[in-house]
């Protein structure tokens, strides 16, 4: 018979035992694991949602995408739907999941929350956990808001996306600006997006914790990494876009070991039949699109096909600003100069050609009234001053990258000829003849060509001024005589 003090003594006794129990259930448990705080980006929630849907628009007119309908678009929504669930409703992004019909081992996804998967990586998965470890690690770059905080490092993407915008007259000043400003850029028939390793890091380490909850090994995300790796000549794209932070498994596993243990899915016979029907779409490769979107072809063929995007943006329905034809002596260049003073620089202009700032990109048009119109040159001179950790880069590089941007930004703008070495006011500068059509028609309105020089001066210490002489291809040597006397005479400011 229990006495009342050994009944108080079995009752702590039992007490204690619990207590001691779930301190070792939840010692051998772990620590639940919760996705990070995002911090803060340079873009309002809006302001990302809106970029991200016209960054889409843009993937629907230059790339293949497979209608809604398609048994591999409903399960990769599917899934996608699985893996947004994880994400807490207020810190999450309105998420669709689209296939493009590309050969090549890629996925992508957009501020905001549009997410692209192609083909090829659904073919190339061994496993469901593997593809939702590339869709986890994407998601996490959303959710990260890496491509709204590259905006506050890419002020040499965003000076060129205005360069460019001036020179072809197409609307690089605004969406393009702004996407190019976030990493975002099209080109041999796919879009691009680049992260820094510690951006890979965190989607790694973010990625891991939606896989997590949502039921798949996080290890998963490492493998796929390695076997794209592993079969060398594949995925080169994904690759570039995605540099390896280092030990990525290591790290994922060392992330890991303190988590609850608990039971993952790693395949479904859902994914087995998917895969199977994947390897049977007609897919393209890299080329093909390319081609494609330069003819028109992908944004007809979605259209046909029902490929549309859910809540696209309007279509403002204007053409790239083109200059009204005008003649010769309406853009001629005064004898007479006047100093221009343009922040890194001045320089001498021709009276009779004006002065005008784009207030989003910074750059400066130097061009006679009737050469200009709507945002677009045809005569004149683009000036770009910029300062930026990127631009730390000698003479002929800084050019060359400059010129290449320049071309992936207009399909029709070609380098002629070999860059060359020449010293602007005693400095280093690289300069290359660059080809395209110009936004003025020619006298049997008709496009014409348009010849371009570019000229770029490092200045040291991140900072360097760019320049591009513009003019229809046969009015080119006329205007060379007041391009050369405009470049003679810059001088730099001090500091610059």
């Amino acid at each position: 018979m229990l006495t009342l003090k050994n009944r108080m003594h079995a009752r702590w006794t039992v007490v204690f035992l619990a207590c001691s129990l779930a301190i070792m259930v939840a010692a051998g448990a772990g620590t639940t694991p919760e996705l990070p705080d995002p911090g803060n980006a340079p873009m309002s929630r809006q302001q990302q949602e809106q970029l991200g849907l016209q960054a889409a628009a843009e993937v629907y007119k230059q790339m293949p995408v497979l209608p809604d309908s398609t048994p591999e678009t409903k399960y990769i929504q599917s899934l996608g739907k699985r893996l947004a669930k994880t994400i807490p409703p207020d810190r999450s992004w309105p998420f669709q999941f689209h296939v493009l019909a590309d050969k090549d081992i890629n996925a992508f996804a957009l501020p905001g929350g549009p997410m692209f998967v192609n083909i090829g990586t659904i073919a190339a998965a061994d496993n469901e956990a593997e593809l939702a470890g590339v869709m986890g690690h994407e998601m996490a770059h959303v959710y990260m808001q890496h491509s709204a905080k590259q905006a506050q490092k890419s002020s040499l993407l965003g000076g060129l996306a205005g360069i460019a915008g001036a020179i072809t007259g197409s609307s690089l000043g605004g969406i393009w600006g702004t996407l190019a400003q976030a990493g975002i850029q099209f080109g041999a028939g796919t879009l691009m997006l680049k992260y820094s390793r510690g951006d890979e890091s965190q989607a790694d380490a973010a990625g891991a914790i939606i896989l997590w909850k949502a039921g798949y090994d996080p290890v998963a995300l490492a493998d796929f990494f390695q076997k794209i790796e592993a079969k060398g000549g594949s995925g080169p794209q994904f690759l570039s876009d995605h540099p390896d932070p280092g030990n990525r498994k290591q790290a994922i596993q060392r992330e890991i070991a303190e988590w609850p243990e608990r039971k993952y899915s790693g395949d479904s016979a859902q994914f087995a039949k998917v895969r199977k029907e994947a390897e049977g779409v007609h897919a393209y490769s890299a080329q093909e699109i390319a081609d494609g979107a330069k003819s028109g072809r992908w944004a007809a063929e979605n259209r046909k096909n029902g490929a549309r995007l859910p809540n696209a943006p309007a279509e403002s329905g204007q053409p790239n600003a083109t200059v009204p034809a005008a003649p010769l002596s309406a853009v001629l260049p005064s004898g007479r100069f006047e100093q221009a003073s343009l922040g890194m620089i001045t320089m001498s202009r021709p009276e009779n050609w004006g002065v005008t700032q784009d207030p989003k990109s910074g750059s400066v048009t130097i061009a006679p009234q009737a050469g200009v119109s709507n945002g677009a040159i045809a005569y004149g001179v683009v000036i770009q001053a910029l300062q930026s950790p990127n631009l730390n880069m000698n003479a002929h590089d800084l050019t060359a990258a400059v010129a290449q941007n320049l071309e992936q930004n207009d399909a029709n703008m070609k380098q002629q000829g070999d860059l060359q070495q020449i010293a602007v006011n005693g400095a280093s500068a690289g300069s290359v003849e660059l080809e395209t059509i110009s936004p003025m028609p020619g006298a049997n309105g008709k496009p014409q060509p348009e010849r371009d020089w570019l000229v770029a001066v490092p200045r040291g210490q991140g900072r360097a001024a760019f320049l591009v002489f513009v003019a229809p291809q046969d009015q080119f040597e006329k205007m060379k005589p007041t391009f050369d006397r405009m470049l003679r005479s810059i001088q730099f400011t001090s500091g610059s």
